[in-house]
């Protein structure tokens, strides 16, 4: 059996012009990186203004397992048997961070006959954009700590500098540092620390600016610092923002990359859904609702995180109405929610899976409370029974809608035509009655406890004096309307990773917030989740390398 890697490199893959001309975009409106990979010019997606828009259809999840969901894989051969079927369909995904390609998780490519192209690039250095990103992050911290050794004319507390550094690698060693050791001639020493990119807040507004206008606006707009009277300074009081700009000009054009079928797939930003909001950019839906009449997209890991912050965040800020949602589950997934170790999880077993299938059961309550119809996709592995296949149709048909087994992986395209033929008809029904959970005009912390009641279906939010105060002091300060973002451990609706299935009546400890004002959100961090990831005890790194035929060995 070939690997992803392999079945990659094997796919033959047309020039992307081409790619290009079946959206209608002409040659002179993109901008090539090599003969497999271009961007969107900005002046080509700004004449899209006034065109309809097409059908917006999300892929999310279950709680992820080490077993696989395969989200992306899904919506990729979902946005291949659309196609397939006669339906004009472009993809949407995130673009994939170093940090796990090198650490355990791996690539965000898809997998099998389900793949964007060309893989490795992707996975890589790509078109440079998380590298822009995370110049812009450390450009402006630079300037902070610039600004405070040169006579600090802004009055900046340096106990009370907010904006962290910012990498695209796992390291836990960078979480808490102290920077400016050395003497005077290094500036002042103080407690700092990184963020994984994805974390970055210039990650976000990347992802959720109109343009290039907006993009500079927010970044200007981003709280860095407070003075000695707490008075906050923003990015654009230091004159970072311009700079910022200028690094991520480039950066805000969308990716244009094409499916092993040769199907048109928009790849750009790549914020992580357990501590940002885990959506691809607004400007590549946007575009993409204009160029097809399907558009089939993703959200970070499961319902409770990607799916909520897709509504609630991007949803709301871009006026996005989605059409339909798939929610992804596995068999093998599902009996490890039921109890079953990962060695054992070839053996049928379907009393543990309908153990585990109230995880399933939750986060299609949960979509469906957004308004949205909702159909299921079982991805198929070779291991699946006909009993727990059966088993487990009959469980979501309890639940009030359809599951269907999707063979992408094996078959491609033709493994998902029963999908693509539902999905296209939720979409076309005019059943979505889409509204976010919570409104904008409630405190912070009620809509902290919203989500943690209605989506995790906690007991109680616990929060520290102290935090509870800094959310107060944002309301004063005028912030009080944006959406929340919760960063949490995406294995469970709980904060305790090993509570899996669907637990119900859980605290949610709010330990941190993090205001982000450019990108529109407050960031809650709950449990003990790191917005700088660590490496496991063998990293996927040790095992990649430059082989003798040249090719990469390793990466998937």
């Amino acid at each position: 059996m070939m690997s992803d890697i392999e079945i990659a490199r094997a796919a033959t893959k047309q020039p992307i012009r081409e790619i290009a001309a079946r959206l209608g975009i002409e040659e002179a409106s993109i901008v090539p990186y090599g003969h497999d990979k271009a961007k969107i010019s900005a002046s080509f997606i700004r004449s899209l203004e006034g065109r309809p828009d097409g059908r917006l259809i999300l892929v999310t999840a279950i709680n992820p397992t080490p077993a696989g969901e395969g989200k992306t894989t899904t919506t990729v051969g979902l946005g291949d048997a659309l196609n397939r079927i006669g339906r004009r369909a472009a993809i949407c995904l995130r673009e994939p961070s170093l940090g796990p390609c090198f650490g355990s998780k791996g690539g965000a490519t898809g997998g099998g006959k389900a793949q964007v192209v060309p893989m490795e690039d992707i996975n890589l250095h790509f078109t440079g954009d998380f590298h822009a990103i995370t110049s812009a992050h450390n450009l402006l911290a630079a300037m902070i700590d610039n600004h405070v050794h040169w006579g600090n004319a802004l009055r900046i507390d340096p106990r009370r500098i907010v904006w962290r550094r910012a990498l695209d690698v796992n390291d836990r060693s960078l979480r808490d540092i102290v920077t400016s050791l050395g003497g005077t001639a290094n500036g002042y020493p103080r407690e700092a620390g990184f963020d994984i990119t994805v974390a970055s807040e210039v990650m976000a507004i990347l992802c959720l600016a109109d343009d290039l206008d907006d993009l500079e606006a927010r970044l200007g707009r981003m709280v860095v610092a407070y003075r000695y009277d707490k008075t906050p300074v923003h990015a654009a009081d230091l004159g970072a923002s311009g700079a910022m700009a200028v690094l991520l000009k480039d950066a805000m054009q969308p990716n244009l990359v094409q499916t092993i079928e040769n199907n048109p797939a928009l790849v750009h930003g790549g914020p992580f859904a357990n501590i940002a909001h885990g959506c691809n950019s607004v400007v590549a839906t946007r575009a993409a609702l204009k160029l097809a009449d399907y558009v089939v997209t993703e959200a970070g890991f499961g319902a409770d995180l990607g799916a909520e912050k897709f509504f609630d965040i991007k949803c709301r800020q871009a006026g996005l109405k989605p059409d339909a949602a798939v929610v992804v589950a596995t068999v093998r997934a599902l009996k490890m929610n039921g109890g079953v170790a990962r060695a054992a999880l070839g053996t049928e077993n379907v009393e543990a899976m309908l153990r585990g299938a109230p995880n399933l059961a939750r986060h299609i309550e949960n979509v469906r409370a957004y308004g949205l119809p909702v159909v299921v996709a079982i991805n198929h592995f070779s291991s699946d029974t006909d009993a727990e296949i059966a088993a487990l149709q009959q469980f979501v048909a309890n639940s009030g809608t359809e599951a269907i087994v999707c063979r992408h992986w094996a078959e491609g395209s033709a493994g998902s035509e029963e999908l693509a033929r539902k999905v296209a008809e939720l979409a076309d029904s005019g059943a979505a009655r889409f509204a976010p959970i919570y409104p904008d005009d409630v405190p912070l912390f009620d809509k902290i406890d919203s989500v943690v009641k209605r989506i995790y279906r906690g007991g109680e939010t616990t929060i520290e004096p102290g935090v509870r105060a800094q959310l107060a002091a944002f309301e004063a300060a005028g912030y009080g309307h944006l959406p929340v973002c919760i960063a949490k451990t995406q294995y469970s609706f709980s904060t305790d990773p090993s509570l899996l299935s669907a637990p119900t009546g859980h605290s949610v400890h709010v330990r941190e917030v993090r205001l982000a004002a450019g990108a529109g959100f407050v960031v809650a961090i709950c449990g003990g989740i790191m917005t700088m990831p660590g490496l496991p005890s063998e990293p996927a790194a040790l095992r990649i390398r430059i082989g003798a035929d040249g090719e990469i060995d390793g990466l998937s």
